[in-house]
């Protein structure tokens, strides 16, 4: 295993795990702090794993990431707010 291998599962086990748990078992507003954490540690993940493999085309990836779970995070807070 390589160092970025190796960076990459750390993420995913301390990052995710995390996020996993708020997600699935917190309240609505804690759901939504564990989808920013998701989006965010997936693109770092993401932004690691082409680091290892040396291809700099695929950083398209982790960018649509980032601009989709702001926008999730748009919609999922309208819907959280207050009903007229």
């Amino acid at each position: 295993m390589s160092g970025w291998e190796i960076a990459t599962l750390a993420l995913l086990v301390g990052g995710m795990v995390p996020a996993l748990v708020l997600v699935a078992r917190g309240g609505p507003v804690e759901r939504l702090v564990g989808l920013e954490l998701a989006s965010a540690v997936g693109a770092l993940t993401l932004l690691v794993m082409i680091q290892g493999d040396g291809q700099s085309s695929y950083l398209i990836v982790p960018l649509v990431l980032v601009l989709l779970g702001f926008a999730g995070t748009l919609v999922y807070t309208r819907l959280l707010g207050p009903k007229p």
